[in-house]
């Protein structure tokens, strides 16, 4: 099977962290500012940054309807931090949550903590939360993988993958694995699909 092709909205944020790990876990990952970049993507990664900020950049990129598209296929969306709040239900609407924004505090209450992600094996995870939202609520079909202080900090729903936190800041990459896991599922459901 050929590498999976996981395209990292570049339009804010870290996304070259985040495509160093991907390409660490055997992807093949693209920049993503234009819907002609969004073409033969197996999954995408929205970054964190600053979600009015982003928002507005894929309005004005005209990113909405490819990443609509994208979403609709079943195809593997993971948002981060900021683009956890872009996929929410007020947002782009990609998962079934609300993300309250700065939810831990401002820059100086940015800090680092162990958590048990659901997936991710016995061991916790060391996650960054920046500026970081939390899932204020969530319908049913929601999975919450972690929590921190009571507060969900990860997510899954169908094709999506959502976190508080930022696994691209540490070596740690057991959170993007589970993202290829979800990634590859969905690539060989698609290829059965087109079989049939």
């Amino acid at each position: 099977m050929a590498d999976l092709r996981v395209g990292v909205l570049a339009l804010q944020g870290d996304f070259e962290a985040h495509a160093k790990t991907l390409r660490a876990l055997g992807a093949e990952p693209r920049e993503v500012r234009t819907p002609a970049q969004m073409e033969g993507l197996d999954a995408l990664v929205i970054p964190g940054g600053e979600s009015t900020t982003i928002g507005k950049q894929i309005s004005s990129a005209g990113l909405e309807t490819a990443l609509r598209a994208h979403h609709e296929a079943g195809r593997p969306i993971l948002g981060t931090c900021a683009g956890l709040i872009v996929c929410d239900a007020e947002h782009l609407g990609f998962i079934d949550a609300v993300a309250k924004r700065n939810a831990f505090g401002r820059q100086l209450q940015s800090f680092e903590a162990d958590i048990e992600v659901e997936g991710a094996g016995d061991e916790p995870l060391r996650a960054v939360f920046i500026r970081a939202p939390w899932v204020e609520s969530h319908g049913e079909g929601v999975e919450v993988l972690a929590s921190y202080d009571g507060h969900p900090v990860a997510i899954r729903e169908g094709s999506v993958l959502a976190c508080a936190f930022h696994p691209e800041l540490t070596d740690d990459p057991r959170f993007h694995a589970i993202f290829m896991a979800m990634t590859t599922a969905a690539r060989e459901r698609a290829g059965e699909e087109a079989r049939r």
